[in-house]
């Protein structure tokens, strides 16, 4: 009897846990609606610079290898095995077979080998010139056989790896290679990838129709079984966050980015807790940073002492109170606080108006015709401290009006300009601008600051577009990079963020130290973030 009882208690435990994980197994199907905020500048995965593009990109490009989001270790992706040699000069890649793009197309290792061509190519002929410091350490890519690759270095830059690794993003040679110039208009608004997720449609104004790709080669692979679940995904473009935010409460967006205003404010109701939910979650994916950057060439702000002046005239600590809940602090420089790379003895910017006065007049500012704008003769020619502020979303207006009112308080003029996310875009690559509102995202856990910070990167619509030069920055970049011994790396790149924040090319204004969402009841996930990232590739919805 014993026996018969234990036998049926073990039979109710195998068939609880049975029904236990199959509801807590990811259900595939279903479309999942995801505010995107803003039309992408291009869908061309060479030439694209923004946030918007990238994001669409990692649900339809794909890389040799990916970054577990756990671990942060590589592991197989486009590539089925890799080989670094002793020397760390050679990066040999294995390619899966039976890869196919989205246009029905095998993939080849002719392939890889043109999309790092194209990166790298001399005359820039692709549009990529906001990449090219990342692959300067690589010399060329060779061909070995029908699935090997082998990338050869010119030096030991660090990050050399992980560059052709998990950044080369893999295009069909037979689309992008020689495109006519209506075909290359065309390629801006479409993407042929390999991703787990085709491109379907692009709807100005309206949103992004991704599609499940039925021939991707994740399918087949265990590791890869419970990710990407839906059968599509729509991106809307929805700029207004109360909109945003309505329509989440509606069902019509799964999921939305929150600012902590809208956590605390704009996330409430009665929908919230039933229907709607919100996240408030840490981890230790990188963090970005909000800046102003002001253009180094102009004629008032390329002095050093007008911007550290108007750094003190920035009201920080109201904005965090007022705007941001206290759940951010303010920035001190070019990397989020808990960067291993951040130098935490550089101190944070107080506003003190009384000292940003006192800087002006000892620099030779002051209202000589009583319009109460401070004025100064430079190059022989009387200029007002005044100057065009460009900003891309209408949320922050409020957060420069603070700015503005306690500036002219002090006799500086300054004028918001709200512009359309592709002008603003447009004006960076140009340079033609006098100050811009931005934000940097995360990028990598390792730091290299060669991209933004170094001289070579003003150029060629670089994202050096303040134009920062700084010989002593220079050196310090160039050498960080050849320095494997991750301790010594930290002590000049301390170095480098210290005088960087000390020339003031931006306004570093804030850190955040929380992740912030919303998501409907129907989208289900197994966490609220992983360690170094959300992970909406692993949810799946309900309905």
């Amino acid at each position: 009897m014993k026996i018969f009882k234990s036998v049926l208690l073990l039979g109710t435990l195998l068939f609880a846990y049975k029904q236990m994980t199959m509801a807590s197994m990811p259900k595939k199907g279903g479309t999942f609606y995801y505010n995107l905020k803003s039309t992408p500048t291009t869908l061309n995965p060479l030439s694209a610079t923004d946030g918007y593009s990238s994001q669409v990109h990692s649900y339809t490009m794909e890389s040799l290898l990916t970054r577990d989001i756990d671990t942060y270790e590589w592991k197989p992706n486009l590539a089925k095995s890799w080989e670094i040699s002793k020397d760390g000069m050679v990066f040999t890649f294995v390619l899966r077979d039976g890869i196919k793009f989205h246009d029905g197309k095998p993939m080849t290792i002719e392939d890889v080998k043109f999309s790092f061509d194209a990166v790298t190519h001399p005359e820039n002929k692709y549009k990529t010139a906001h990449l090219k410091s990342y692959y300067e350490g690589i010399e060329k890519a060779e061909v070995v056989n029908k699935n090997t690759i082998k990338f050869y270095a010119k030096n030991k830059i660090y990050k050399n790896f992980d560059i052709v690794a998990g950044m080369l993003e893999i295009v069909p040679k037979h689309v992008y290679e020689s495109p006519s110039k209506k075909q290359e208009k065309k390629l801006n608004k479409t993407i042929v990838g390999s991703g787990p997720y085709k491109f379907k449609s692009l709807k100005r104004g309206k949103g992004v129709t991704l599609v499940r790709n039925k021939n991707w080669w994740g399918l087949k692979v265990d590791e890869y079984k419970n990710e990407n679940n839906f059968d599509k995904i729509f991106m809307r473009f929805i700029k207004d966050s109360t909109i945003a935010i309505q329509r989440l409460e509606k069902g019509d967006i799964d999921f939305q980015a929150l600012s902590p205003e809208e956590f605390e404010k704009k996330a409430t109701g009665s929908n919230w807790g039933k229907s709607v939910f919100k996240v408030k979650t840490e981890n230790k994916a990188p963090a970005g940073y909000t800046f102003i950057g002001w253009n180094l060439k102009d004629r008032i702000l390329k002095s050093k002492e007008v911007r550290k002046a108007l750094y003190h005239l920035i009201n920080r600590p109201l904005m965090i109170e007022k705007f941001l809940y206290g759940y951010s602090v303010p920035a001190t420089g070019p990397q989020y606080l808990s960067s291993e790379y951040a130098n935490k003895d550089v101190p944070v910017t107080p506003f003190d108006p009384e000292k940003a006065l006192e800087i002006l007049r000892a620099d030779g500012w002051a209202d000589t015709d009583g319009d109460q704008v401070l004025d100064k003769v430079i190059d022989g020619k009387k200029e007002k401290l005044s100057f065009t502020i460009l900003e891309p979303n209408k949320d922050f207006v409020k957060y420069l009006t603070i700015f503005k009112e306690d500036a002219k308080k002090r006799g500086v003029d300054i004028k918001i300009k709200f512009i359309e996310w592709n002008s603003f875009i447009k004006a960076l690559d140009e340079r033609n601008f006098e100050a811009v509102r931005l934000a940097w995202g995360g990028g990598s856990v390792d730091w290299d600051p060669k991209q933004i910070w170094h001289s070579s990167s003003i150029e060629n619509k670089g994202s050096n577009f303040v134009s920062y030069s700084n010989e002593k920055v220079d050196k310090w970049i160039d050498e960080a990079r050849l320095i494997h011994d991750k301790s010594k790396r930290k002590e000049i790149l301390n170095k480098v963020y210290k005088e960087i924040a000390e020339d003031y090319p931006y306004a570093f204004l804030f850190n955040t130290k929380y992740t912030f969402y919303g998501h409907t009841k129907s989208a289900k996930r197994h966490q609220d973030t992983y360690t170094y990232g959300v992970g909406i590739g692993r949810w799946w919805l309900e309905k």
